[in-house]
């Protein structure tokens, strides 16, 4: 088994068990977006995290230990060099299918706006080194329909 079919089947079940992102966010303790990163084969998961996964949708050993597996992330995708755009891309690369999936799952079929959206760029002091925010708000379009 590889990450692409380990993919499929998660979706594949998740789907006709009816299990949400959210619900498995909850079984595994991480947030819903994490969660599908993994699950759509963009990150890995801890031997507790993969087993509640596993658990939740009923699914083999085959599919826990591809959970475990280290992805290989962006493959094949050309980035800008300057390392500050090169980190949002890499955000994208690795979280943008577990993004994706969420937003729909909440939403339905659509899109973020990036027309009607705002982005905030905030600094968050922390004792471990100051941190980066940036919030990122756009309307929600759902695909029509004719």
């Amino acid at each position: 088994m590889d990450k692409k079919q380990m993919t499929e089947i998660i979706l594949d079940t998740k789907m006709k068990k009816e299990v949400s992102w959210d619900d498995l966010a909850t079984a595994t303790g991480l947030n819903p977006v994490c969660v599908a990163a993994a699950c759509l084969g963009s990150a890995s998961l801890n031997d507790t995290e993969a087993a509640a996964v596993v658990k939740e949708l009923d699914l083999g050993i085959e599919v826990e230990k591809m959970l475990k597996v280290f992805p290989l992330k962006g493959e094949g995708q050309v980035v800008p060099s300057d390392p500050l755009i090169y980190r949002l891309f890499e955000i994208a690369y690795v979280y943008g299918a577990s993004i994706k999936e969420v937003t729909h799952e909440k939403f339905g079929d659509g899109i973020m706006s990036a027309i009607d959206f705002t982005l905030d760029v905030d600094k968050v002091e922390d004792p471990k080194g100051d941190r980066v925010q940036i919030t990122m708000t756009g309307k929600f379009l759902p695909y029509k329909k004719w």
